[in-house]
């Protein structure tokens, strides 16, 4: 484990690999006063500690023509099933994958693109659980985010008029699933679209499609809100952060939702929260540096005198570590 001023200078590294437009590492190694060499050797060694694992993007959950859908699964397991757990790392829709305290001993997050991808993997996930030995889980159905890895909704509205077609799906899957230590440039996603989809899209482009398209294809999605940011994957506990909680809100004034949903948006321990349709219908995840920092985290959410109860439960491991939330 590095020491606290080591975690202090990666944690200022990586989030300067976070920004509106694509991480250059020419213009970087400027600012940071190092050599594009010297910021490439960092960004090796932290992936071969297991700190960093890949340059992604966050997509906008609320693109058209279909929202991106956040479900919550909760499982009931045992430690003497690893089979399970294996399985549900295969399902490339999971995002995020927990064991807790409590009744249930696992909490996944998954995103779908559409109501028939969800259906299709929770047929996949009904297999799975066929197989375990409780049977036992419950889905948890978003009805709205308004926080998804420390970036504020309100503030990142997307374009009504502007609708995906299979071409820009098939971009914005590589930009978030294909990237390595280094970001993908244009020539490499034409060449990617080209030989591995070929199929869909010649439907669209007679000679296959060119660099300056998919160029000003992204140019398109950072301009109308499709894409909430560029940035990279990490190992919270790694840095630092060595609380991972799940806090759910239940308010005094059930008509006031969206209003508290707006002041909770502002908490940087708050890395994502939706709202849900249950008794305590805001869910969100928490990170802090120190286990004590919850503690102070949930007085100060009392103090406010706007919250009836809460209900936590800490995160004892992730299965799915890397993630990619804004460092404050």
């Amino acid at each position: 484990m590095s020491d606290p001023k080591e975690r202090v200078k990666n944690r200022a590294l990586i989030k300067r690999l976070n920004g509106k437009t694509k991480f250059n590492i020419s213009k970087n190694s400027q600012a940071l006063g190092l050599s594009r060499q010297t910021i490439q050797n960092k960004l090796n060694n932290l992936r071969d500690r297991q700190i960093i694992k890949n340059f992604t993007i966050n997509i906008n959950p609320n693109i058209q023509p279909n929202n991106l859908k956040f479900v919550m699964l909760e499982i009931k397991t045992n430690p003497k099933e690893p089979k399970l757990v294996e399985e549900l790392l295969k399902l490339p829709q999971l995002k995020m994958l927990d064991g807790i305290f409590g009744e249930f001993s696992l909490i996944a997050l998954f995103i779908f693109k559409s109501s028939d991808e969800y259906y299709q993997i929770l047929n996949e996930i009904d297999k799975i659980m066929a197989q375990s030995y409780f049977k036992k889980y419950q889905i948890i159905e978003t009805i709205k985010v308004f926080k998804t890895n420390g970036i504020k909704l309100e503030n990142s509205a997307v374009n009504s008029q502007f609708d995906l077609d299979k071409i820009d799906d098939l971009i914005l899957k590589i930009l978030h699933e294909r990237q390595g230590l280094k970001p993908i440039s244009t020539y490499d996603i034409k060449h990617i679209i080209n030989e591995q989809y070929k199929d869909i899209v010649l439907k669209h482009y007679k000679e296959g499609i060119s660099q300056p398209t998919v160029h000003n294809k992204i140019k398109k999605f950072e301009r109308n809100g499709v894409i909430l940011n560029y940035t990279i994957n990490f190992n919270p506990r790694k840095l630092g952060f060595k609380g991972k909680y799940i806090v759910r809100i239940k308010p005094k004034d059930p008509s006031k939702y969206d209003i508290l949903a707006r002041k909770l948006e502002e908490k940087n321990e708050i890395t994502d929260l939706f709202r849900i349709g249950t008794q305590y219908g805001l869910f969100a995840i928490i990170r802090v540096k120190e286990i004590e920092d919850y503690g102070n985290f949930i007085r100060d959410l009392y103090d406010s005198e706007e919250i009836e109860d809460t209900f936590t439960n800490f995160i004892l491991d992730e299965r799915k570590p890397y993630t990619n939330f804004i460092i404050y």
